[in-house]
């Protein structure tokens, strides 16, 4: 049975706390604007309570989100983006599936075959399977790190190929101007784990091809995340 979250210390009611970390990583804001609209409900709380919340009580909602992924595909679309944190290049590695459904990310700090390498054989441990194909930019180094970890495995290297990964980047890139950058590597690993993790909830099958479809779906994604407070 899973252990419930732990509000003890805390004087808000655990749905204004699962509220606010829910708009938090759902939408485009910043802690200010959170913060404003909690107190156009009557709710007075600093952004600063709310930054402390997201880091504390994300994390553990992002596992908790996870427990029933879909069932993963056999193509993979890989892609790295640069993210600098105080005047250093670090890239987030990250690989989603044909929906654009986000399967495993990790931040590192170098961009080489070592590191193609270490994100491919997460991705094998994670998903329980050896894909069909995985689909990557030009980058050498998904050729090389393929051919050690997936000889048998068919890869397919345009850029044409890979947008569902490049737009996947999308997200963070707003984030990442609204928040004025990250602080450290593992700040920036926290946050988008737990990002991707809501995210993932609003990604709808290639087979839900109607709107209402669609629009069913994000019902069913709210109502998961309601259940995530007694």
């Amino acid at each position: 049975m899973t252990k419930p979250v732990s509000y003890k210390r805390h004087r808000f009611p655990p749905q204004i706390i699962a509220h606010a970390v829910w708009l938090y990583f759902r939408f485009p804001l910043s802690l200010r604007l959170v913060e404003e609209m909690l107190l156009e409900r009557g709710i007075v709380v600093s952004y600063e309570t709310i930054r402390r919340w997201g880091k504390k009580f994300g994390p553990e909602y992002a596992r908790r989100l996870r427990r029933k992924p879909p069932r993963p595909t056999d193509i993979w679309h890989l892609d790295e983006v640069v993210v600098s944190i105080a005047g250093r290049k670090h890239w987030l590695w990250r690989a989603v599936d044909q929906d654009g459904y986000v399967l495993d990310e990790i931040v590192q700090g170098r961009r080489d075959t070592k590191a193609a390498k270490r994100l491919l054989t997460r991705l094998m441990k994670k998903q329980g399977l050896v894909p069909k194909r995985i689909i990557t930019d030009k980058l050498s180094s998904y050729g090389a790190a393929r051919r050690q970890v997936m000889p048998g495995v068919e890869h397919r290297s345009h850029k044409g190929l890979n947008n569902r990964a490049e737009n996947s980047h999308l997200p963070l890139r707003k984030r990442e101007s609204i928040m004025q950058g990250f602080r450290s590597a593992g700040g920036l690993q926290q946050f988008t784990s737990v990002l991707s993790a809501v995210r993932n909830l609003f990604v709808p099958p290639h087979s839900y091809r109607s709107a209402l479809a669609t629009h069913l779906h994000r019902l069913q994604a709210v109502g998961r995340t309601e259940k995530l407070t007694p």
